[in-house]
């Protein structure tokens, strides 16, 4: 099905939204496909095709609502789903903040992002990338005895949202990945590291060969790890570890945790957060960008805004709902952030370990230690003890420890190593001081 005829069944679950009594609804339609190939040790592993679709409803009688789905996009099941949200709407409690999206926020009109090219890959050359990948790897030292195996995915999506302001919009858009992982083992230790790559364009990917040998080099230098006594020290968390660290900033100032009252960043809205040089910006037009969207999950038009300016919080992160609940507007978040982009510094990371001189290098992170309500932050961890900026020696067993509000003060300097694999875009990240426990 192409985005028209996507967007008359979402005319259709409208219409007949109308004639069930609903004062309000909404719409949502998707269709999406791909090819996900796996290969351990040169056999395939899993050869897969996906084809899903499915249409969601929400329908408002006055502040009551109801919700139902179907994948079944036939006349008589749309109704039957659309009969099915209005009972449950009509048993529900009212909700003063309930509703549609405010009608001036729609998206009335928006530019090609370049957010669609299919990989039109046959399964037969997709096992080939990935053992090519995965040969690589394991070719480049015979240490290297084993593999978690080489995978290919290809992923093509069409999303069509309408409500009943009279809004109807759509696009399609592609992701492409190829990844590795691979074990090496050394007088009695064993070591695993990975890497991928990720894009909306096959022919932005990186090669096989270079994933290979990417993966190879992570896992090689793992070799002979050694513990750490308890220590504070400087840190550098690497770029694609430093997303999530920002990442746990972006649900800090999610407007459900901050009406809950649930946030160690409550009551932050012009407060420095940051240090003066820190700037954040989220940027949802960059086109072919991972993260790039013309609307949000409600319809609302998204726009460029800085969430942090010198530091100071500018913006929550915000959908209809919690933003009524604030009693503040929608940020055109419903769905989450778009291309939420750290302004990079000068240094590459081979820079920010001559600046911090002494540390730690953190190139993994293990377990889900993170109080959001406090801000207190521990995880497994583990990456390379740095000395006069160089690499010393890899470590492991180990843990960091501090306060997501003081370690956000405490960022020292960001990267130019920015890793654009997602919907938040940063570079490496120094703190000043962490507690790194280990042995004591």
């Amino acid at each position: 099905m192409d985005e028209t005829q996507l967007e008359a069944v979402v005319t259709q679950a409208l219409e007949e939204a109308g004639r069930a009594g609903a004062t309000a609804a909404e719409a949502v339609v998707s269709i999406d496909n791909g090819l996900a190939v796996a290969v351990r040790l040169g056999e395939v592993e899993t050869l897969e095709y996906h084809r899903d679709k499915g249409l969601g409803l929400t329908l408002y009688f006055g502040q009551r609502k109801g919700n139902a789905s179907t994948a079944d996009f036939r006349p008589e099941a749309v109704r039957e789903a659309v009969a099915a949200a209005a009972a449950i709407a009509r048993h529900t409690a009212e909700d003063p903040y309930s509703g549609l999206a405010d009608a001036e926020r729609m998206a009335r009109g928006y530019p090609d992002l370049d957010l669609d090219h299919p990989w039109a890959l046959e399964p037969e050359a997709a096992i080939e990338l990935a053992r090519s990948c995965e040969d690589a790897a394991r070719g480049v030292d015979q240490r290297i005895n084993n593999s978690e195996g080489a995978s290919v995915n290809t992923y093509r999506g069409t999303v069509v949202y309408g409500n009943t302001h009279g809004f109807i919009g759509g696009y399609t858009g592609t992701r492409h990945s190829l990844s590795c992982s691979v074990v090496a083992e050394q007088d009695g230790g064993m070591q695993r590291d990975y890497w991928y790559t990720d894009s909306r364009h096959p022919a932005q990917l990186d090669s096989a060969e270079h994933v290979g040998h990417e993966t190879a080099r992570r896992t090689l230098r793992r070799l002979g790890a050694r513990k750490l006594s308890t220590r504070q020290a400087p840190v550098v968390i690497e770029a694609d570890l430093a997303r999530g660290f920002i990442g746990h900033f972006v649900g800090a100032i999610r407007g459900g945790a901050l009406y809950r009252k649930s946030s160690f960043l409550l009551d932050q809205l012009g407060q420095s957060v940051f240090p003066s040089f820190m700037q954040i910006e989220e940027q949802p037009h960059l086109p072919g960008a991972l993260g790039s969207s013309p609307f949000d999950g409600e319809g609302v038009a998204t726009t460029q805004r800085e969430l942090v300016r010198d530091g100071v919080l500018q913006g929550y992160v915000l959908d209809s709902y919690s933003a009524r609940r604030l009693g503040m507007e929608t940020t055109g978040n419903a769905g989450g952030v778009h291309n939420l982009t750290v302004k990079p510094g000068e240094h590459d990371l081979a820079g920010l370990l001559r600046e911090m001189g002494t540390g730690l290098l953190v190139t993994e992170l293990i377990g889900h230690g993170i109080n959001m309500v406090t801000g207190d932050y521990s995880r497994g961890a583990a990456g390379f003890w740095v000395e006069n900026g160089e690499l010393c020696y890899p470590v492991e067993e180990i843990t960091i420890a501090g306060n997501l509000k003081e370690m956000f003060q405490g960022v020292v300097a960001v990267g130019n190593d920015l890793d654009a694999r997602g919907n938040i875009r940063t570079g490496s990240i120094l703190l000043d001081r962490v507690t790194i426990a280990g042995e004591s």
